[in-house]
């Protein structure tokens, strides 16, 4: 959100104050000011977080960054490969 922007209802300039501020308030205080909108949610997609050696994790994302992909990418590329192999 740029900072010369600010919200409709709120008055808030970054995500931190919209929060607080929806907090403390309530959309019914807001009726006449809101309108419908249509979004998709994505209930599919879920993360996992597993425990990852320190020192494991800073050679990965050294690793990820030579090549150009998030250390995520590069994880889940290595266990996918690593699963198709072992199960061929």
């Amino acid at each position: 959100m740029e900072d010369d922007k600010l919200t409709s209802i709120s008055k808030a300039r970054t995500l931190r104050e919209i929060g607080d501020f929806w907090d403390s308030h309530d959309a019914t205080d807001f009726e006449g000011e809101t309108y419908p909108v249509e979004f998709d949610v994505d209930v599919q997609t879920r993360r996992h977080y597993v425990a990852v050696d320190p020192d494991l994790l800073e050679r990965l994302r050294q690793e990820a960054h030579a090549r150009g992909v998030s250390a995520e990418s590069l994880i889940n590329l290595w266990l996918q490969e690593h699963l198709t192999l072992r199960h061929a």
